[in-house]
């Protein structure tokens, strides 16, 4: 039972899952939230999005996964997990005792990998499935599943057919055309999309000579791709009818109405968890002196208020 917390004003309700604040946490950047308990009260959060899960445990990348750029971090963690067994004996039974949704970020090799998870899943405890679908498809040579519409397809339709719980959708930015993308899931039937994943970069020690990060290449985020993201939300928002969450360099309330004026209808909160543990509760309290201050009810007045003709 999610308990009311804060002004109704906050409450959202996307495709049946309900929360009461639209302000969540970024897979990969809160652990399984767990970890944060020391420093926020997790009923707080509009939902608790745990970190990206396999099947089976992963080691992650070798080498330096992590380095600070000038707005933001480079990292290449590689989805280091201690797998989906793990996570259902250990780690499901402490979240199921925290009041709001819990979000299981998913990621597999191919879409029967994804379609197995999924299943395994699909029990008491678990409100919603992420899919990530930034991750090399081992049978396509190593392309993303996240830049090609047909394979992005074939894993929604592998989890959709294998869970009873929402799906969302994580989109990548490292595409030519992120609207295309986003059709293409919510026509396999995603519940909804969050958008964006990192932005893939790379940095260079010129002392060394060499590439910082072990794996050469990683994604970056933080402030320095919000703009990026914004744009993203607002071009799909005008082309899905299914619910989006916006993310990518919020580190305030101010950051966070850009991506519901752009038409996102809650938020995830990534990087800045890294600087601010507090800053999703920071953000909702933001949030309703904003509203306060604009005479504004309830916060679906603003959702999509930057787009044409709304």
């Amino acid at each position: 039972m999610v308990k009311p917390l804060y002004d109704n004003r906050l409450a959202i309700n996307i495709g049946g899952l309900k929360m009461n604040t639209p302000v969540t946490t970024a897979s990969g950047t809160f652990g399984f939230g767990l970890e944060f308990q020391d420093f926020l009260d997790l009923e707080k959060v509009g939902a608790v999005t745990v970190k990206g899960t396999t099947l089976e445990p992963r080691s992650g990348n070798k080498g330096q996964r992590a380095v600070e750029t000038p707005a933001g971090m480079l990292n290449c963690v590689g989805l280091e997990n201690p797998g989906s067994d793990y996570f259902l004996q250990e780690t499901l039974p402490k979240l199921k005792k925290i009041a709001v949704p819990i979000i299981v970020n998913i990621a597999g090799n191919s879409p029967e990998e994804y379609g197995k998870l999924a299943k395994k899943l699909d029990v008491d405890g678990v409100d919603a499935i992420e899919i990530n679908i930034s991750c090399p498809n081992v049978k396509q040579g190593g392309l993303a599943f996240g830049t090609c519409p047909d394979s992005a397809v074939e894993v929604v339709k592998a989890v959709k057919a294998n869970t009873s719980k929402f799906v969302i959708t994580k989109l990548s930015p490292n595409v030519t055309d992120i609207v295309e993308i986003a059709l293409a899931v919510e026509n396999a039937g995603s519940d909804a999309v969050s958008l964006i994943n990192t932005v893939l970069g790379m940095k260079i020690d010129i002392a060394r000579q060499q590439p910082v990060l072990g794996n050469v290449m990683g994604g970056l985020s933080g402030p320095a791709i919000r703009p990026v993201a914004v744009r993203m939300v607002y071009q799909v928002a005008q082309a899905v009818h299914i619910p989006i969450i916006g993310m990518g360099g919020i580190m305030c309330a101010a950051d966070a109405i850009e991506f519901f004026l752009a038409g996102a209808s809650a938020i995830a909160v990534g990087t800045g968890n890294f600087s601010d543990p507090r800053l999703a509760e920071t953000i909702s309290k933001g949030i309703l002196e904003y509203m306060d201050a604009h005479g504004i009810k309830n916060i679906q007045e603003i959702i999509g208020k930057a787009l044409p003709n709304r």
